[in-house]
C-alpha cells in the first residue's frame, strides 16, 4: 500500500511539502516556508509541522522539484530526520548550499540531477522531467511507485519560448500519459486565471518602453531568485550602454550563483559593484534591487527612505516593481511608494505597465496538463481551497466523456490518502501544522510567546517596583510604576492608586508570603491585573519586580 500525505502547501500558498511512504520506506517531495502575516510579530518564517516524519523514522531521500523558498526554505529543519540524500538540479542545490552554511550544517550528500535522469530509492524510482517556471532548472517528477507511477508537476507553466531555450517536456508527459499514470498531483495557483501565462519574453516589450523614456537612474526591484528577468534586464542594459549593479544580499548572491553555473551571463565590462553606483552619471545606470514586497529591511525600502549607503533616488530616476504583489503585502509596498514618489521618482508597477509575468500556468495550461497525464486519480496541490476546489471542478470538465472516468479527490494538509489494489481512498488523519521561526532567536516561537507578544502591542506593559526589607518583610518606601504602552485618562491618579494598592497587597499578606518572591510577585500580579481592568477595561502585561533590601 502506498502513503502520500501533504504536510504542507494545501488550503495555503507555500510550505509546500509531500511524504510517501511504502513499507519502511518515506521519501519527501520539497520542503517550504511560509511567510508570516503581520500580526505574527517577530516571526520570520512558517515551516510545517514535522511530527508525522518524526513518527515514521528516518527518511531515505529528500528530492526538490526547484529552488524557491515555498519549496527549498525549510530543508535545513527537516534534514536532521533525512537518513538519506537530497536530489535536486544543480541551481537547486547552489541555491540550497548557503542556506545549510548559515544552519551549520555540513556533510550531507547532495546529488545534482538533470532532466531524464533517474534514481532509485527502495521501492521507489524517481524520474526528472524538465518544466517551465519563472526561475530555471525546474523539474516535475514522475515516481514510479510499486502501486503505479505518481506525477508531481512541481510548478510550472508552458513557456513556448524559454529565454534559456530549455523547453517543457510535453512529449514525456505524454507518453506517462499512455503508460497509464495512477496519479497526478498538480499545482493549482493560477487556476482562476483564464487562458494561457504569458512567456518571460512578454516583459521585454515594456521594459525597452522604460529604458528608453528613463532620463536618470534605473531602479528595477525584483524577486532575487527571477534569474530569467535578471537576464532580460542585463541584456537590455547591455543595448542601452548602461551599467548594472546588484543591490541587496539575496540579489548579490543569486546572480553570483546563477553566473558561476552558466545560468546568467553578463558581457565583460556591465557589471559593477553597489558602491560604483555613484561613481556613474545617473543616466549610465540600472540597479538591480530586492524589496518588491516593501520588506522593511530590504534594498529598495532603504533607498526609498534615503537611508542606502551607496544607492540615492531623485526626481529623474525611474523605479519598476516588477512582481506582483503577495496578499497581505499590499500596506507595505504601498508606504515604499509612497517614500520613492516624496523622491520624485517615476514609480512604475504591474498595472501600470505589464512588467511582470507569473512563473504559473493558467486555466488553459492545467487542462492541457490534465489532458496529457490521463490520471486515474486527480489531487490539485498548491494553493488556497478555493483554488484547488475550482482545479477540481475543470478537471471534472476535461474528464467528461472519459471511460474509465478519472477520480477527482479534493484533500487537506494531513489527509493520509492510500493507494492500494481497490483505489484510492483518505484512511485518516497525520498530525499537521505550523512552526513559527524566529531567525534572531534560537529558532522555534511557542504560541505562548507569540501570545505574549500580541498582549504587549495591544495593552502595553506595566512594571511595578516594589521594594521589601528582607528581615522584616515590610514594605520600604512607597511602590513605584513604570508603564510602556500603556495610555490612560487620569493615568496619573489611576497610578497613585495603584500604587496605595501595592501597599496594601504588601502589608496584607503574611509574612510568609513577603519573604518568598515567587508568592509575592504572582499576589502582586493578579491583584494589578484585576485592578486595571476593573478601573480601565484595559489588560496591559504586568511584569511585578521585587527589591530585597
Amino acid at each position: 500500500m502506498l502513503e502520500v500525505v501533504a504536510l504542507g502547501g494545501l488550503g495555503e500558498f507555500g510550505m509546500n511539502m509531500l511524504a510517501l511512504t511504502w513499507g519502511e520506506t518515506t521519501i519527501v517531495v520539497d520542503a517550504g516556508v511560509m511567510f508570516p502575516d503581520p500580526e505574527l510579530l517577530g516571526v520570520d518564517r512558517i515551516i510545517p509541522d514535522l511530527t508525522y516524519l518524526q513518527q515514521k523514522g528516518r527518511v531515505a531521500a529528500l528530492v526538490l522539484t526547484h529552488g524557491h523558498e515555498d519549496h527549498i526554505g525549510a530543508v535545513p529543519h527537516v534534514l536532521s530526520l533525512v537518513e538519506g540524500p537530497v536530489y535536486g538540479t544543480p541551481l537547486t542545490l547552489a541555491m540550497l548550499e548557503p542556506k545549510l552554511e548559515e544552519h551549520g550544517i555540513d556533510g550531507r550528500e547532495l546529488i545534482a540531477v538533470k532532466p531524464h535522469d533517474r534514481v532509485t530509492v527502495g521501492p521507489f524510482e524517481i524520474e526528472f522531467i524538465r518544466v517551465t517556471h519563472s526561475i530555471p532548472d525546474c523539474v516535475a517528477l514522475a515516481i514510479h511507485t510499486p502501486a503505479g507511477i505518481i506525477v508531481h508537476t512541481g510548478d510550472f507553466k508552458i513557456d513556448q519560448t524559454p529565454l534559456d531555450g530549455q523547453h517543457f517536456d510535453i512529449h514525456r508527459f505524454a507518453q506517462l500519459g499512455d503508460q497509464g499514470v495512477l496519479a497526478l498531483f498538480a499545482d493549482s495557483t493560477n487556476i482562476d486565471r483564464r487562458g494561457f501565462t504569458g512567456s518571460e519574453r512578454e516583459v521585454i516589450d515594456a521594459f525597452e518602453e522604460i529604458f528608453t523614456s528613463a532620463p536618470g537612474k534605473l531602479i528595477v526591484a525584483a524577486f532575487a531568485s527571477s534569474i530569467y528577468r535578471m537576464q532580460i534586464l542585463v541584456d537590455l542594459a547591455a543595448q542601452f550602454d548602461r551599467k548594472v549593479a546588484f543591490i541587496g544580499r539575496g540579489m548579490m548572491r543569486n546572480s553570483e550563483i546563477a553566473q558561476r553555473l552558466g545560468y546568467l551571463r553578463i558581457p565583460a565590462g556591465i557589471q559593477i559593484r553597489d558602491s560604483q553606483v555613484g561613481d556613474h552619471p545617473a543616466q549610465d545606470v540600472l540597479c538591480l534591487s530586492t524589496g518588491t514586497q516593501g520588506e522593511p529591511m530590504s534594498a529598495l525600502s532603504r533607498i526609498a527612505i534615503n537611508d542606502h549607503r551607496h544607492v540615492k533616488v531623485g526626481p529623474d530616476d525611474t523605479v519598476v516593481l516588477s512582481a506582483r504583489s503577495i496578499p497581505g503585502n499590499e500596506k507595505a509596498i504601498g508606504r515604499v511608494i509612497n517614500h520613492l514618489a516624496h523622491r520624485g521618482a517615476d514609480v512604475i508597477y504591474e498595472g501600470i505597465k505589464h512588467v511582470h509575468v507569473s512563473g504559473h500556468g493558467s486555466e488553459e495550461e492545467l487542462k492541457l496538463m490534465l489532458s496529457l497525464v490521463k490520471p486515474r486519480f486527480f489531487i490539485p496541490v498548491h494553493g488556497e481551497y478555493r483554488q484547488l476546489s475550482q482545479h477540481g471542478r475543470i478537471a471534472a470538465r476535461v474528464f467528461e466523456g472519459r471511460d474509465p472516468k478519472p477520480e477527482i479527490i479534493l484533500t487537506e494538509n494531513g489527509d493520509l490518502l492510500h493507494f492500494d489494489v481497490d483505489g484510492a481512498r483518505i484512511a485518516g488523519k497525520a498530525p499537521v501544522g505550523r512552526i513559527l521561526i524566529d531567525d534572531t532567536r534560537t529558532g522555534e516561537v511557542g504560541d505562548e510567546v507569540l501570545r505574549d507578544r500580541r498582549h504587549l502591542a495591544e495593552d502595553g506593559l506595566v512594571v511595578p517596583v516594589v521594594a521589601i526589607n528582607k528581615q522584616t518583610g515590610m514594605l520600604e518606601g512607597v511602590p513605584d510604576i513604570i508603564t510602556r504602552g500603556f495610555v490612560m485618562e487620569n493615568s496619573q491618579a489611576l497610578l497613585a492608586d495603584a500604587a496605595r494598592l501595592l501597599a496594601d497587597v504588601v502589608e496584607q499578606a503574611s509574612l510568609e508570603e513577603r519573604t518568598d518572591q515567587g508568592l509575592i510577585k504572582e499576589k502582586l500580579r493578579v491583584e494589578l491585573r484585576r485592578f486595571f481592568r476593573k478601573r480601565s477595561g484595559r489588560r496591559p502585561f504586568v511584569l511585578p519586580v521585587i527589591m530585597e533590601i
